[in-house]
């Protein structure tokens, strides 16, 4: 162990240094960010007393009102008990005291920095040598006074934050007009695929005008050249297609059918996405009427989608965003307009969502997720060597980039979001306690009696991925199940005996492990190739998928690995789901003739695929194999969103569904005995009265940040 000197407090197998800012356990640094790392701190001062939330503010924020304090602060003290292992409803560390604050419970020994000189201290120097230390402590305070000057004399100044809406719930996707007098957003907590409404408003203090009524999922707000109007991008199966709506109101058209995250060049010519096949979307230059059309850039993987694409100010360069081959969001790229030099990746190492550029071309900005969590950096352009800076930091995320006319600030939208378990049953629906980030995808599943949950929870140290987890549903009890092992996807076997699961980090292969849920025997490693998605199969095989090439397959394994085959002789997009019964796999395919793709259910065992949806959807099953749900209204600010029950017949007999399957909006007699569960995104339990959904509360508004 570290020896004990000033500032370091022990407790249990923690020690906390406060002068370095580092959390060990039994030796060995723990990861926790700054702000978490703070209230720690002052929790730590005062063992045994209430702390208030009120003390605990001005401790940490002070007068940074710009924060949602509420939520920042949850945010902290959950981050605090994920480093600690400690429980909410039966802490070791930190107990809450409704109403009143925060209490640390256990022992503490050590002294804090502040702590004054004990008896034992040195007696203070001889008179006559006084006038030699006050001598040699004012040069050191000149020196250091000195130091400090030319240290924050050369440093940037610090950010600034000026709030611009005021939402009780959230805004996200600001775009502002040529102009920078109106500023364009989706108002709701998503900035990509949303079911909200674009509004608009004048800058500064402008009142928001709703724009749209469309439930369909939809992203990128964009002005036009002359910022009258405001184009945006609809999802409508089996395509992408762009609409157009006056900034004073009307009813909204199709601008460009085919064509997705548009923006301006000019008068005439336009930058957006267009699919080549299945989901393979790439990013051309053209006319409204697609004349002059020319491709500029396509991902790689056929899965790749190349959503977004931001021109610099002299339309030699754009900056990329893009879904890579697993679904998520890749570092963004930098791509020659001209196509006289190769893409690269550029910006942060992480998942990247927006993007933009200075107005004098100098600067690229990025929004992108690095140890799970979404700030805002910057990269110089012209120097290729030039590495990316952070911008922002803290429990706050940013998510957008809005780049004013001066250059001098961006628009983004900030804020804090947390995801906890609710449970629907006979009792009504109440939350089970989480701490951490329960991810949404892949969702959460009952075990086959319906008394057990899974899930994934990513907490601060889980930054290349989420534990999993499973809870015990009558007592809300949850235990992680492979400690240390984070996991990017995971099925559970029938007899809820064992797990397969895949783990992986960014940049590198990722990999297939099963385990027994017990811990009886150790997991074993049977796949190193990039196999992702496994789900148990028939006759006890592994069931997975993986990139050939540039496309992907559905390929099966025994469960030590050996003798791999292909399931399905053509290619998938993703594997989302497999039926209790290990009869069906349902995937997202490409389209026969090649315009888009879709939801299908395919037999495990051969024979012709069941279309299941319209457009995208995500098919889930009742434990036991009766019900398939598919969501028919995505959950949006005004609605939860709702789902088809569909009873399932014996041996998992799908009924007859519509030739195209069941489009959005479907009332429940698309389907003979189909049932409305008013929920979108459920995991279903084994009757209509009982499942279970992630409930993520988002807050955020749109700010402009001053750059440094």
């Amino acid at each position: 162990m570290i020896p004990e000197e000033n500032g370091r407090l022990r407790f249990g197998d923690y020690e906390l240094d406060s002068h370095a800012g580092k959390l060990y356990r039994n030796g060995l640094a723990v990861k926790i960010q700054p702000q978490p790392f703070r209230v720690l701190t002052i929790l730590l001062e005062r063992p045994g007393e209430v702390v208030s939330r009120e003390h605990l503010r001005d401790r940490v924020w002070g007068e940074a009102t710009f924060v949602e304090f509420d939520q920042g602060l949850n945010y902290c003290i959950r981050q605090v008990r994920i480093a600690l292992h400690d429980g909410a409803s039966e802490p070791l560390y930190i107990e809450t005291l409704p109403k009143q604050g925060y209490r640390f419970i256990a022992q503490v020994t050590g002294r804090p920095a502040a702590e004054p000189p004990t008896p034992d201290s040195p007696p203070p120097a001889a008179p006559e040598r006084r006038w030699i230390f006050a001598a040699l402590a004012g040069a050191i305070l000149t020196i250091t006074a000195l130091s400090f000057y030319a240290f924050f004399r050369a440093r940037p100044a610090p950010v600034q934050f000026t709030q611009l809406t005021n939402f009780t719930d959230s805004a996200a996707a600001p775009a502002l007009s040529p102009d920078g007098r109106m500023l364009a957003f989706i108002r709701g907590s998503r900035a990509f695929l949303s079911a909200d409404q674009i509004y608009v408003k004048m800058l500064p203090n402008g009142e928001p005008q709703r724009l749209t009524d469309d439930p369909r999922l939809k992203y990128n707000p964009a002005f036009s050249w002359d910022g009258s109007r405001i184009a945006f991008t609809v999802l409508q199966s089996p395509d992408w297609a762009t609409y157009i709506v006056p900034v004073l109101g009307g009813e909204p058209r199709l601008f460009m059918d085919h064509a997705a995250g548009l923006s301006w060049l000019d008068q005439r010519h336009l930058l957006f996405s267009k699919i080549r096949s299945g989901q393979h979307l790439g990013v051309f230059t053209g006319t409204e009427t697609q004349d002059s059309l020319r491709e500029i850039y396509f991902p790689a993987h056929e899965r790749g989608m190349a959503h977004y694409s931001y021109p610099s100010p002299d339309h030699h360069w754009a900056l990329v965003v893009e879904m890579n081959e697993k679904g998520g969001w890749a570092p963004c790229r930098l791509i020659s307009m001209d196509g006289k030099s190769q893409s690269r990746a550029i910006g942060p190492d992480g998942a990247c969502t927006s993007a933009g550029w200075s107005p004098d071309g100098s600067w690229m900005y990025f929004t992108a997720a690095t140890d799970a969590q979404s700030h805002l950096w910057r990269q110089r352009f012209a120097n290729r060597d030039s590495q990316p800076e952070q911008i922002t930091f803290g429990p706050t995320e940013e998510e957008g980039i809005a780049v004013e006319r001066d250059g001098r600030s961006i628009i983004t939208s900030l804020g804090v979001h947390e995801s906890t378990i609710w449970i629907h049953d006979e009792h009504g629906e109440r939350p089970m306690s989480s701490e951490g980030e329960v991810i949404a995808h892949p969702p959460p599943a009952f075990s086959a009696d319906g008394k057990t949950l899974y899930y994934l929870l990513r907490g601060t140290n889980a930054s290349s991925g989420a534990e999993l987890w499973r809870m015990t549903v009558s007592s809300g009890e949850s235990e992680v199940v492979f400690p240390g092992v984070f996991i990017t996807g995971y099925d559970v076997s029938s007899d809820g005996k064992r797990v397969v699961y895949s783990t992986g980090k960014h940049g590198k292969a990722s990999q297939l492990w099963v385990a027994s849920v017990d811990g009886e025997a150790p997991p074993k490693r049977i796949g190193d190739s990039g196999e992702t998605s496994p789900y148990f199969g028939l006759d006890g095989k592994i069931l997975f998928s993986v990139a050939e090439g540039n496309v992907n397959y559905l390929e099966r394994m025994n469960p030590d690995g050996s003798s791999r085959s292909r399931v399905l002789n053509y290619p998938i997009n993703q594997v989302q789901a497999i039926s209790p019964g290990r009869r069906w796999v349902m995937a997202i395919v490409a389209r026969k003739d090649g315009k888009g793709v879709e939801e299908a259910a395919i037999p495990a065992e051969g024979g012709p695929i069941r279309i299941l949806c319209a457009s995208y959807c995500w098919p889930t099953w009742s434990p036991n194999g009766k019900f398939l749900y598919i969501p028919v209204e995505a959950q949006s600010r005004q609605t939860p969103g709702r789902s088809l029950a569909i009873p399932v017949g014996p041996g998992e007999t799908l009924p007859e569904f519509p030739p195209n399957g069941v489009a959005p909006g479907s009332e429940s007699n698309v389907i003979p005995g189909a049932q409305g569960i008013e929920r979108a995104e459920l995991v279903p339990g084994n009757d209509l009265l009982h499942f279970a959904y992630v409930n993520t509360t988002v807050r955020r508004n749109l700010y402009r940040v001053s750059l440094p």
